[in-house]
């Protein structure tokens, strides 16, 4: 991610803390959402060596990457992830967000145009643009109760579903020869971060579902 701040990766004997456990990967997630996003990423379970920090700043867009840029000075992280959606935020700055974050070496878990979208790919297939409230009747309906923005329980809901959403989310992205994340709507790419956390997954039930796609 952020190179200047990479050391020349050796360490002294007398840096290390006796027992300490190194860990192995560290992400950084800055979410534009305070609650909604932050609540799922944390129900990931990943073992004690591999650190996430996951932050619901409650900024958007341009201002979100921004903060990330002073966060990721602040400590060495192996990967950088801002989590913002493209809502009806100005073309201008939703591509001003996506071109910082590239300059800096963040990944960008995006959603045009909102994170439910996410959501909605672990039930079915969805290429048509659709509205912001729109996301949350179907929710309600394939999820037969009602939806908060805040839901924790969001991730346990839907982990038997999350290998249908990877590929939903796959091919939607594919649908667009010459991306245009500000105007692709619906894309994400939600499903990036959600891959590379499930690189270092402990939950039993994924890993079963995972052997069953091979």
């Amino acid at each position: 991610m952020n190179k200047g701040k990479r050391s020349s990766g050796k360490r002294r004997s007398s840096d290390r803390v006796v027992g300490r456990v190194e860990p192995i990967q560290t992400f950084l997630i800055v979410c534009e959402g305070k609650r909604t996003e932050p609540n799922y990423f944390r129900a990931f379970r990943v073992p004690a060596n591999v650190q996430v920090q996951i932050i619901g700043e409650g900024y958007n867009t341009l201002s979100l990457v921004e903060r990330a840029v002073v966060l990721s000075a602040e400590q060495y992280y192996h990967q950088v992830w801002c989590v913002f959606d493209r809502d009806s935020f100005p073309v201008k700055s939703f591509n001003a967000a996506l071109m910082l974050a590239k300059q800096h070496k963040f990944h960008v878990a995006y959603s045009n145009e909102a994170f439910e979208l996410w959501y909605l790919l672990h039930f079915h297939y969805l290429e048509s643009s659709i509205q912001r409230a729109t996301y949350i009747t179907r929710l309600e309906r394939e999820l037969h109760r009602e939806y908060f923005k805040n839901d924790s329980r969001m991730y346990n809901d839907l982990l038997s579903r999350q290998p249908d959403a990877i590929r939903n989310a796959r091919r939607l992205l594919a649908m667009n020869s010459h991306p245009d994340p500000a105007r692709d709507n619906p894309s994400t790419t939600v499903h990036l971060l959600v891959e590379e956390l499930n690189k270092f997954s402990q939950d039993a039930l994924f890993k079963a579902l995972k052997a069953g796609e091979e």
